[in-house]
């Protein structure tokens, strides 16, 4: 053998070959490791059952709903158009929490204003009931079915009314007293007046507020043009 032939057979011999091992893991096909030589490159291929990095679609929350966006200032023209309802309402209003404050200061102090009789003092609380009875009847007839096509406050179901039917079973308690009273069937304690004022107080005061605040042009915008307002009774 020459020289040439010589060195062709120990550089085959010495060639690294691959040895190729196989390890189970779980269920997983087998794995290829490799010895790697000294500054050789290595290419790994992508495994098939390796996870995707991304999370699929539909475990990505969806991103929150926009904000609505502020309305535009209103002009002082267009703020007391939006707001001639709440005026109106809140005049009225006030004519109810004054009888009331008269009343309930009267049964606090246990006397009646000064120089005002029995049947004069009796005469307020009648005529509270009946002014309020008549108020909420026009807004049920007339005014909440109108508002009530846009705003859901003023729907049956909802708290405006729900307020309104506890207010007229004490208002039905209190008339009822003040009758007794008229007709010399009980005498008139302030003590007692004050109780039965007291069974719907609460929630008159809070439906007088709420049904102006509804009303505010702030409210209104939302829900109406300057034109549909025009055609709303007050």
């Amino acid at each position: 053998m020459n020289c040439s032939s010589l060195l062709r057979t120990l550089s085959r011999a010495v060639q690294p070959r691959p040895v190729f091992q196989t390890t189970r893991h779980s269920n997983r096909p087998p794995i290829k490791t490799f010895n790697i030589v000294r500054g050789a490159r290595l290419h790994i291929p992508a495994m098939a059952d390796t996870e995707p990095t991304n999370a699929p679609a539909d475990s990505v929350p969806a991103s929150a709903s926009p904000e609505e966006k502020p309305l535009p200032k209103l002009t002082p023209f267009e703020f007391r158009q939006y707001n001639r309802l709440a005026e109106h309402m809140d005049y009225y209003h006030n004519h109810f929490r004054h009888t009331w404050t008269t009343l309930m200061t009267a049964c606090e102090n246990n006397k009646r204003p000064a120089g005002m009789s029995i049947k004069q003092f009796l005469s307020v609380g009648d005529q509270f009931v009946s002014s309020l009875t008549m108020h909420h009847g026009i807004e049920e007839q007339h005014i909440f079915p109108i508002l009530a096509k846009k705003m859901p406050a003023f729907r049956k179901e909802l708290e405006l009314l729900t307020q309104h039917k506890q207010i007229h079973k004490g208002l039905d308690r209190f008339g009822e007293y003040l009758g007794e009273c008229r007709r010399g069937e009980r005498e008139l304690r302030m003590g007692e007046m004050k109780v039965v004022l007291e069974g719907f107080g609460d929630v008159l005061w809070a439906h007088l507020d709420d049904e102006v605040k509804q009303l505010g042009a702030e409210n209104m915008r939302k829900y109406w043009t300057l034109e549909e307002l025009k055609k709303i009774p007050m």
